[in-house]
């Protein structure tokens, strides 16, 4: 690091949109010929957020995203440029997809099910998953009148006023709960699905603006780009391949881990960033790559109105315990990919993946895996169970659904405290709020997951964004 000038950026955060933003910041400042040095500090001893393998026994076991959608193109790109694209797996064709609980047993999600929409209406006829009343209230949306005004409104709200309640407590809200683990009756429409909305003022309605996206992909109208990959892909050796990948190439990179950034303030060239233990970093651009709570905590002497914005997005905690059986101990009682359970079947477990099903690589021979979620919005109690009596109520719950009765072979728990950001109603406003004034405290930038995507490519692209702006400041701006 020498080798360059004074002049420093400096990124809160080792997830990996700290660590995007930091692989982004090295490729512009080599290929500009930029002198500004860039440092990464993360509070915790290792680096890599949510995305973390543990690799033992032949089984390959995520402690937390599995996979990441293919469609939006961040994370692609950025495998492409670490040389490991050619590591990416799509999902096995097994033959089965999603199940539902319903009243205790396990229903297949009707074919067709498109953004929570229904565009074949056969399958849905013949679906066990909703009640003839709740069918004749899905089809009668074609007739629903689009609403007129503006406002934000909860993704409970829209589902229930556009496809009826049954259709949103038994179908859409655990499938958006897997997403979010969050309370759909508070999530927000436009800063989660704001395409629904489109569709609605577009079209009128979501089966008619369906139809006609059909129509017009038939016709070779307005058709959309189309990836080589499938919907949900992941890495050969799991997602820790990515961000193991990311911290071997930053190489040009200052990265420390175990040093949590106390305070920052204002320094007569930029900023101040107090470390534990004493430590001050100086540095002209800082990136926070943190929690909301965390960000609104460190610039809180800079700006106390975007603190208290930050502050009032919550958090829910998670927790994810894996499970390997002998696959003749489970045989016949896989269910396809996994499956999600709403809200209104009063249980812990909110989601089970057999992970062994869903991607090749993830267990040895004879073994069966499975993938385990607990805590949601409202329920988050036993996350902080001890480890015995969480996997007694995993384990309980998977013999009273699946049948499942003997014990496993190999137990994992992770546990994700105040981890999922809620993007509740109001959102999309509080942001642009904070987008103005961050606009005076020049240099400056939020990333990650509490602002525009959860997801694994949102964040990259966050990283990306927030590099290009400080590379711009640092670089072409300032002299």
């Amino acid at each position: 690091m020498s080798d360059y000038g004074d002049r420093h950026a400096v990124i809160i955060g080792g997830g990996i949109a700290g660590l995007a933003a930091a692989w982004r910041l090295q490729a512009q400042r080599a290929a500009e010929g930029a002198d500004y040095r860039i440092t990464l500090v993360e509070a915790s001893d290792r680096l890599g957020g949510k995305l973390y393998t543990e690799r033992c026994d032949g089984l390959t076991i995520e402690s937390g995203p599995d996979s990441f959608l293919s469609y939006k193109p961040a994370a692609i790109q950025l495998a492409r440029e670490l040389g490991i694209e050619d590591r990416i797996i799509g999902t096995r064709d097994t033959g089965d997809g999603t199940f539902i609980l319903r009243d205790g047993r396990l229903e297949p999600l009707p074919e067709g099910i498109t953004m929570l929409v229904p565009t074949k209406l056969k399958p849905l006829a013949k679906s066990r998953l909703l009640s003839l009343r709740g069918k004749a209230r899905m089809a009668a949306e074609y007739l629903v009148p689009a609403r007129e005004d503006d406002d934000d409104e909860s993704i409970g709200s829209f589902i229930s006023r556009r496809l009826g309640r049954e259709a949103f407590e038994h179908m859409a809200q655990p499938l958006l709960s897997g997403i979010f683990a969050g309370d759909a009756d508070q999530l927000s429409l436009a800063a989660t699905f704001p395409r629904l909305r489109d569709i609605e003022r577009k079209h009128g309605g979501l089966v008619r603006g369906m139809l006609n996206q059909r129509r017009e992909a038939r016709s070779g109208n307005n058709a959309a780009p189309q990836s080589s990959y499938p919907p949900f892909v992941s890495f050969a050796g799991g997602m820790g391949e990515l961000t193991d990948s990311l911290v071997e190439r930053l190489g040009n990179v200052d990265l420390r881990t175990g040093a949590a950034v106390e305070r920052i303030e204002q320094a007569e060239s930029g900023y101040r960033l107090q470390l534990a233990g004493g430590e001050f970093l100086e540095a002209d651009a800082v990136l926070l790559a943190t929690p909301a709570y965390v960000a609104a905590d460190l610039l809180e002497l800079l700006d106390g109105e975007i603190s208290a914005m930050l502050r009032r997005i919550p958090y829910v905690s998670t927790a994810t315990i894996s499970l390997a059986f002998r696959a003749s101990d489970v045989q016949g009682l896989q269910a396809g990919r996994g499956f999600v359970i709403p809200h209104v079947e009063n249980r812990e477990l909110t989601a089970v993946t057999w992970a062994s099903n869903k991607f090749d690589g993830r267990a040895p021979g004879g073994t069966a895996l499975l993938r385990t979620f607990v805590g949601r919005a409202g329920r988050e109690g036993a996350v902080d169970l001890p480890d015995d009596q969480l996997l007694t109520i995993v384990r309980r719950e998977l013999q009273q659904i699946l049948g499942i009765e003997t014990a496993p072979i190999v137990s994992r728990i992770q546990r994700w405290r105040r981890a999922m950001p809620q993007y509740v109603v109001g959102h999309v406003d509080r942001l642009e709020q904070v987008d103005q004034r961050m606009q005076r405290l020049r240099g400056l930038a939020l990333l990650g997951a509490a602002y525009r995507g959860v997801g694994i490519p949102d964040c990259i692209e966050s990283g990306n964004r927030a590099a290009e702006s400080a590379h711009q400041y640092l670089h072409r701006n300032v002299t």
